[in-house]
């Protein structure tokens, strides 16, 4: 393993990210089983899983602060970890962002930016002419002089996205950084992060389990489930082809349907669904007489008035409505199942008797799932072992201030 990262400072755009066969163990729990990724130099991309997927052990492992069992981390052509020598995460040219915004308590706005650059061995002007341009770029340059305490959430975490970016790394780590914070100001932070990272040519690792933040952000997406990499591709690929069933769920459906293919079209299938031949794309592992499971997009459902003959539709019953400003989600439930999200621009009341019609490139059909060996709980692993908070991590330089979970 080389002894320095040369020439990062000299760097003008991102870094490669280099993951081959990584495998982490926490006892006989594989955190991460066999994971490979090639980040590009400059990209955005998305870690997206549940809670216990192997996101932010995945994260870890690529700032150094966690040490790989088997396999091989570079970043700029550089190995960085190969399961026995590792570069201590001070000499890897990154930075980080927690959730929980890591500021110190004792240092002013400008002063948490500022510390970012003590490895830099810049002159102290222009170390502070730097940070106050910084919190400029995140809009609380008049805010520089007070301390954390005497901050909102929101402006903590732009205090910490401006120490991030100061020191001018070639790569951005990001632990859910909008979590703790409220609807609006999430989205605008959103947007804050997505163009000053890009403005800065970072290479962007960034670890949500919201799809819907993970869509909006990403040039590429990685889904991880149980350790692995399920999927890696475009926004537009992960949401339009889902590689496996659990993808598809995972990035957002309206529900599924049981049934039974009865013909095969093409990529199609049709699938008899509550006396209904429903056309669905096939998954690719579907044969005439397969049991079958539909996956529906809320895009693609519409509802139609019962009175309207529409052979293509649901028949079934409005349960439940909420308000969305733009219009009305609807939950459908019918002999075959409930579907949820269905949107229309005008109120269908709970109990009325409606259809539903279903687009067929908006659902795809799958072989039905296997019963899950391990159950999978918010804030835990899949085997049921706690996330646990290993308390400050403190790398001088880096950004890499904060709380981390496991």
């Amino acid at each position: 393993m080389s002894s320095a990262m040369h020439g990062f400072d000299s760097m003008l755009r991102g870094h490669t990210v280099s993951v081959t066969h990584a495998n982490k163990r926490y006892g006989q729990y594989a955190a991460l089983d066999d994971v490979n990724l090639e980040i590009m130099a400059g990209r955005f991309l998305v870690l997206l899983g549940p809670s216990g997927s192997g996101k932010t052990t995945l994260a870890r492992c690529i700032a150094g602060v966690e040490r790989l069992h088997e396999g091989r981390i570079s970043i700029a052509g550089t190995v960085v970890d190969d399961g026995r020598r590792q570069l201590p995460p001070e000499r890897r040219d990154l930075a980080m962002l927690f959730q929980d915004y890591a500021l110190w308590p004792h240092l002013t706005a400008v002063g948490n930016v500022e510390y970012a650059l003590r490895r830099r061995h810049l002159a102290r002007v222009e170390a502070h002419r730097r940070a106050l341009q910084a919190l400029e770029q995140v809009g609380l340059e008049s805010l520089g002089d007070r301390y954390p305490h005497q901050l909102s959430g929101g402006e903590q975490q732009r205090v910490g996205l401006a120490r991030a970016v100061v020191a001018r790394p070639g790569l951005l780590l990001f632990d859910e950084p909008l979590s703790n914070l409220d609807a609006d100001l999430r989205e605008r932070l959103r947007v804050q992060i997505a163009t000053l990272v890009r403005d800065s040519g970072a290479t962007v690792v960034y670890i949500t389990h919201d799809q819907a933040e993970a869509f909006a952000l990403a040039d590429d997406i990685a889904v991880l489930h149980q350790g692995k990499v399920v999927q890696l591709g475009t926004p537009e690929d992960v949401y339009a082809k889902p590689a496996t069933l659990f993808v598809a769920r995972f990035t957002g459906a309206a529900g599924e349907l049981p049934g039974s293919v009865v013909a095969l079209d093409g990529t199609h299938v049709i699938v008899q669904v509550q006396g209904l031949r429903l056309r669905a794309r096939n998954s690719g592992a579907l044969a005439v007489d397969s049991v079958a499971r539909v996956l529906v997009r809320p895009a693609g459902t519409r509802i139609v008035a019962d009175d309207r003959p529409d052979e293509s539709a649901l028949r079934g019953t409005i349960i439940d409505v909420a308000y969305r400003g733009r219009g009305y989600d609807h939950v459908f439930r019918c002999d075959a199942g409930i579907l949820t999200g269905i949107f229309a621009s005008s109120r269908w009341s709970r109990g009325s008797n409606v259809g539903v019609s279903i687009d067929p490139d908006s659902c795809i059909a799958y072989p039905p799932a296997p019963c899950a060996a391990i159950d999978e709980v918010e804030g835990q692993t899949p085997l049921g072992i706690p996330t646990v908070e290993t308390g400050v991590l403190d790398v001088v330089g880096t950004g890499l201030i904060g709380h981390e979970t496991v």
